[in-house]
């Protein structure tokens, strides 16, 4: 298929132009969701009009899966490097961004200049240079941008924000929040692009501005200072010498690599084989690189220490080769405790037959141990009171249900939401702001105030108006 700017035929029905008119830039795994959204459940109110990619062939990919998902539909194919074109001439409303998150910057001040508003998978981007030029380019433009934070919809993760919303631990004081990724999950980080800060931030900023946005989304409230520790301790080559782990295949496609652990065979999973594997051809990207090579610049073992405006602290922990995966939250309060323990995956399978699912919060499995338990559990503590467990109601889908309820406020227009999960980009910065600060803490070993960043816009500023639909 030919990849030339496009343009579509004149006098389509009123019915379409009504539709948001949306084009997507980035068809790595995360834009199924948004392909899949846009021909279904919101075919009504929004038109996938076009896909782009760097590499046609997963381009190419996701052009399949529309025309299986919407038979008759016309979903068109465009260089990335002809996005403002295509946005112009194609009276495009919205861009949905899934590309590597050093490019997102790129995109969304392009597309913003070109007239369109932008959808972007977390982060917003990884730097403060990034942060000021997106925030510049809303300035001028007017339009919007909005950062997909889906951990916000996860049940649980909306129960522990009513009860602290409720007053019923009273003025929070500290939060404590460890997470815990897998030696699936976590090891994954490693095998791709984001192994380099250059490319993600480190995990910091690519997977810890979703903690962020919890936390800072939980309090309402902004931080302002950062301190962080952590390092380099379980992947990468100089770790693998010290546990005499030498002489690895390069990659984990390849028979030299059966039954290893850490190895990602592409060719055991049909998607990641037909999306990635059969693609390499065209860019050369290797979806399955060996975690314990060498080049690998990114953090596994993260500590901080966040302040935050109005008083309360945040002690985070991130570890990137846990045995199991999940998170414990606890939200201290003048009035008494809230704690929120959750267990995706209480064990990773030894068994060299036995595939594991790299991502147990959107893909739930059942893989349980004699002492830990797959599960979630929500507890409420008042001073001088016993504790109480609080239910958790899970919908169907990705995320307990939230990824719908996302998709559904990003697609329909959110209604009134008492817990304000909508967010627009001035979350987007409050998130990044604390990741990008932790790098600069990790690099001189002090602590990092934001406001001495220069990101662009200020943080304090109640809400963004956000545009949807």
């Amino acid at each position: 298929m030919s990849t030339a700017p496009q343009t579509l035929p004149a006098g389509n029905p009123a019915a379409d132009r009504e539709r948001t008119r949306l084009a997507l830039v980035g068809t790595g795994s995360r834009a199924e969701m948004y392909v899949r959204a846009a021909l279904g459940d919101h075919a009504s109110s929004a038109e996938l009009v076009a896909i782009a990619d760097t590499n046609p062939g997963r381009a190419g990919y996701y052009l399949r899966l529309a025309a299986e998902l919407a038979p008759g539909t016309e979903v068109l194919q465009f260089r990335p490097q002809d996005l403002t074109s295509f946005i112009r001439d194609n009276r495009i409303d919205r861009v949905i961004v899934t590309t590597p998150d050093y490019t997102h910057a790129d995109y969304i001040v392009e597309a913003l200049e070109a007239g369109a508003d932008v959808v972007v998978e977390k982060p917003l981007t990884i730097d403060a240079e990034g942060c000021r030029r997106i925030c510049e380019a809303i300035d001028r433009t007017g339009r919007d941008v909005v950062v997909t934070f889906n951990y916000r919809y996860s049940p649980r993760n909306s129960a522990l924000k009513e009860i602290i919303q409720s007053g019923a631990i009273g003025t929070v004081t500290s939060i404590d929040f460890s997470w815990m990724l897998d030696t699936v999950h976590g090891a994954d980080y490693f095998r791709r692009w984001h192994r380099r800060k250059e490319n993600s931030g480190g995990l910091l900023i690519h997977k810890a501005s979703h903690h962020f946005d919890l936390v800072n989304w939980w309090i309402d409230d902004v931080p302002e200072r950062v301190y962080a520790s952590g390092g380099l301790r379980f992947y990468g080559d100089r770790n693998a010498a010290a546990r005499g782990l030498a002489n690895r295949p390069e990659r984990g496609t390849t028979d030299a690599s059966a039954g290893d652990p850490f190895a990602l065979d592409l060719r055991d999973d049909e998607r990641l084989n037909a999306l990635y594997y059969a693609n390499e051809h065209h860019d050369g990207y290797q979806r399955d690189q060996d975690v314990f090579a060498p080049g690998i610049t990114i953090e596994d073992n993260l500590a901080l220490v966040v302040d935050y405006r109005t008083g309360p602290t945040l002690s985070y922990s991130l570890n990137a080769h846990s045995p199991w995966e999940g998170y414990r939250v606890a939200v201290n309060g003048t009035l008494g405790r809230a704690e929120l323990e959750v267990v995706e995956r209480a064990a990773v399978s030894g068994s060299t037959d036995k595939k594991n699912v790299v991502d147990p919060s959107a893909t739930p499995v059942e893989e349980d141990d004699a002492v830990r338990t797959n599960g979630e559990r929500l507890i409420l503590q008042r001073h001088w009171e016993p504790a109480v467990e609080v239910p958790i109601v899970n919908g169907e889908g990705g995320h307990g249900g939230g990824d719908a309820l996302l998709l559904a406020d990003l697609f329909e227009g959110p209604g009134e939401d008492p817990l304000g999960r909508p967010s627009g980009y001035l979350d987007g910065l409050r998130a990044v702001a604390v990741g990008i600060a932790g790098n600069a803490s990790l690099e001189s070993s002090l602590p990092v105030r934001i406001s001495e960043l220069d990101l662009g816009a200020d943080l304090t500023a109640r809400k963004d108006g956000v545009r949807r639909g």
